[in-house]
């Protein structure tokens, strides 16, 4: 399936929209599909909405959806570790905002629940399924420990603007920003409490 130009004409837009309605070949949907996939993971929802956006048929969209969940190129539980996994790496953000995120991308609320107890889990309790590399994968749930990866993941916040609070000479400020900071990424109010406190002396 060709990409297509952001100067593509109205008229040659409604044409090519039209083409896919009409469209009765499983393959052409499941390439386009295919393609969607290519630059990065997606889920079962953002394909769908994808290619339902593209004006295909219903019925071929399932069609390529059940098709690529039995090549394993969709799986909802493996996008929404390695979402988690790449936030706790890149842009740290609190249990809140992974969650509204990955709410939003369609993964289903069981799924989400699972995926962040074991966060918890595994950050309370290193095994055999982390990494040295502070990566980690579903394993059952016990007793973890809320809080503990969020806090943490606080904490990589902070480092990654230390240069800018860094130039506030004032401590009750840079609390001030840091707590903006925390809870504008999904922190919740302990957390952003306890980390902001950190940057400046919690007396003046």
């Amino acid at each position: 399936m060709p990409r297509y130009s952001a100067r593509e004409t109205p008229e040659a837009r409604r044409t090519r929209l039209e083409g896919h309605a009409s469209e009765t070949d499983p393959s052409v949907v499941l390439k386009a599909a295919a393609r969607y996939l290519e630059s990065r993971s997606h889920s079962v929802a953002e394909v769908r909405r994808h290619l339902a956006a593209a004006k295909y048929p219903d019925a071929l969209v399932e069609q390529a959806i059940a098709r690529l969940l039995d090549l394993h190129l969709l799986d909802d539980a493996h996008f929404a570790r390695s979402w988690v996994d790449s936030r706790d790496r890149a842009r740290p953000r609190g249990s809140q905002a992974l969650r509204r995120e990955l709410s939003l991308k369609g993964i289903d609320r069981e799924v989400i629940e699972e995926i962040l107890a074991a966060r918890r889990d595994a950050d309370a309790d290193p095994g055999p399924d982390s990494h040295s590399d502070g990566s980690w994968q579903s394993r059952p749930i016990d007793a973890p420990e809320p809080g503990s990866p969020d806090r943490r993941a606080a904490q990589r916040l902070l480092g990654k603007h230390a240069a800018a609070f860094a130039r506030v000479p004032d401590p009750r400020l840079r609390r001030q920003r840091a707590y903006g900071l925390l809870a504008r990424n999904g922190f919740d109010p302990e957390i952003c409490r306890e980390a902001s406190a950190s940057l400046g002396d919690s007396d003046d």
